[in-house]
């Protein structure tokens, strides 16, 4: 039976008990009195108009390998409605469909000016009638259980303000069987590695963002994140908790980004 969109996100807000994870903290700006999402959202409202570029630019290009890698986890499972959040600019969105060719994609996030880049590149690629997006986040899905054969979040679960719950209600949302694919930036272990990552991430990331997009901070904050959050088996441990079953990962570039997946 259908449950009305309020009605069920006032369900699922009762039923999940939170835990504080130490990523969940990290905000853009310390001094500022807005919660987590809502700084996340002013902040890539404010670099929408840079963030594919600077994508491109600050990876080399290889996080749209990383996102393909990503995508290709769910080709067994032929999804054919695909729920995509963190849509962002709807990069996975539209590679979702040309690499899979599902019946429906639906995209969310918190950005307005994100999603409006994302409308003009679905509009001109006339794919209006597949991917649809719209504002929303992991905590409050206004869908009802069992919609998605397969869900993506690539780069956003660190931007989760409530981690679990995010997680938990991506699961109710999945059909039995379905699966989760989460790509996410992390940290390499390689020591040969370590050093000049750090500086990269710590002086060159945020330089060229405030040169580039103007905005030194929402790259500062990029650096912050990834360092907080519970990455790798950890993070397998967190998805295990929240319900998900044959958890595994994979590291590509060298640890430089994981994918994490789930099934329910």
């Amino acid at each position: 039976m259908l449950i009305p969109a309020q009605l069920y996100a006032q369900s699922l807000s009762s039923q999940i008990t939170m835990t504080k994870f130490a990523h969940d903290a990290i905000v853009p700006d310390t001094n500022s009195q807005l919660t987590k999402k809502q700084q996340v959202a002013a902040m890539f409202n404010d670099i929408a108009f840079k963030y594919d570029f600077l994508n491109r630019f600050l990876s080399a290009g290889i996080d749209i390998r990383w996102r393909k890698k990503g995508i290709k986890q769910l080709k067994e499972l032929k999804p054919q409605f695909v729920l995509d959040v963190a849509t962002g600019t709807a990069d996975v969105a539209l590679l979702t469909y040309k690499l899979l060719q599902p019946k429906k994609i639906i995209g969310i996030d918190i950005s307005e000016g994100m999603l409006k880049i994302g409308k003009q590149k679905i509009a001109d690629k006339k794919l209006q009638q597949i991917i649809e997006l719209e504002i929303g986040d992991s905590e409050q899905l206004n869908f009802t259980e069992n919609s998605f054969d397969a869900i993506t979040v690539a780069f956003g679960v660190r931007n989760f303000e409530h981690l679990e719950k995010g997680l938990e209600n991506m699961l109710k949302v999945l059909k039995p069987g379905g699966k989760l694919v989460i790509m996410e930036c992390t940290q390499p272990k390689q020591t040969a590695l370590k050093g000049f990552y750090k500086f990269y991430m710590n002086f060159i990331t945020p330089g060229i963002g405030k040169m580039i997009a103007k905005n030194k901070q929402a790259y500062q904050y990029l650096n912050n994140s990834i360092q907080a959050f519970p990455e790798g088996e950890t993070f397998l441990n967190i998805m295990n908790k929240a319900g998900y079953k044959n958890t595994y990962l994979k590291t590509l570039s060298l640890g430089l980004c994981t994918i994490y997946c789930g099934s329910k």
